[in-house]
């Protein structure tokens, strides 16, 4: 059964940077069995590097020039060596499968969700 998180203040929401971005790169990070390492270009954020943990779903040559949306300000992590800058945003579905969130119109690279 689905239970609703805590209720967060505006304030709290506003603290979020959610960004559109584009994946320039992808690669399966070869000492992984999870995780894909994608580059992003975040518009005047610059280049990203973020580690996904979508490997069994998602293949990464289907995965470049995709849209997608992109938490931009979540703490860096180290993981199998590598930074991730941030995390892609998905959905989650009947068959564990995370659905990434794809802009259906193409936007600016670095817009910002509100």
């Amino acid at each position: 059964m689905d239970s609703l998180k805590d209720i967060i203040s505006y304030d709290d929401f506003s603290k979020v940077d959610i960004r559109s971005a584009t994946i320039i790169e992808a690669e399966v990070l070869e000492k992984s069995d999870k995780l894909i390492k994608l580059t992003l270009d975040v518009g005047g954020l610059g280049k990203k590097t973020v580690l996904a943990g979508i490997k069994e779903w998602y293949f990464p040559g289907d995965l470049k020039g995709k849209q997608t949306i992109y938490l931009a300000n979540l703490e860096p992590r180290k993981m199998m060596g590598e930074e991730s800058q941030g995390m892609l945003l998905a959905l989650d579905s009947s068959d564990e499968k995370p659905i990434l969130l794809l802009p259906s119109d193409s936007v600016d690279n670095g817009a910002s969700v509100r």
